[in-house]
């Protein structure tokens, strides 16, 4: 099966019913997305299909394979960084770190489709949870990488 990974084709054998989670991860190497509850509660595995937000671990690996799926290896680099990954920094939104990439892609799908979102619509959006509760840091780098792609600091 053919898969259209951050921009680049790639061939699974994986059972048609594997989660793209374990696909991502276990097959491509790509363990930036996380594992966290197993039953799309949590957000950890949040990944773009299409440029939607899917939890990746209820998400069977055959339901995407002809969409472009994007995962927070393809959000920014180290040299040129996404607004929201600077903005989650300046903001001091990690703590443990689990959840971040998860929440990341999460606030990339909302910036995508409102480029200025309200405190309300942030909340509504982001359904990921953070066991350290640092959801007003979230808000806070959010509004702040909103601030800076108004600017032109768009990844």
């Amino acid at each position: 099966m053919q898969l259209n990974i951050n921009g680049q084709s790639q061939t699974t054998t994986a059972d048609p019913n594997t989660p793209l989670l374990w696909v991502l991860r276990d097959e491509l190497n790509l363990t930036g997305t996380k594992f966290g509850c197993g039953i799309a509660a949590c957000g950890a595995c949040t990944v773009h299909v299409d440029g939607q937000p899917v939890r990746s671990c209820v998400m069977p690996v055959s339901a995407v394979a002809k969409q472009n799926i994007r995962t927070i290896e393809s959000l920014g680099t180290a040299e040129k960084p996404h607004p929201l990954q600077t903005a989650w920094i300046a903001e001091q939104v990690p703590q443990c770190g689990y959840c971040q990439s998860g929440m990341l892609m999460a606030a990339a799908a909302l910036l995508q489709k409102n480029p200025n979102p309200s405190n309300a619509e942030i909340d509504a959006a982001m359904t990921n949870l953070c066991r350290c509760g640092t959801y007003q840091r979230v808000r806070a780098a959010i509004h702040r990488a909103a601030a800076e792609m108004k600017k032109g600091g768009a990844a």
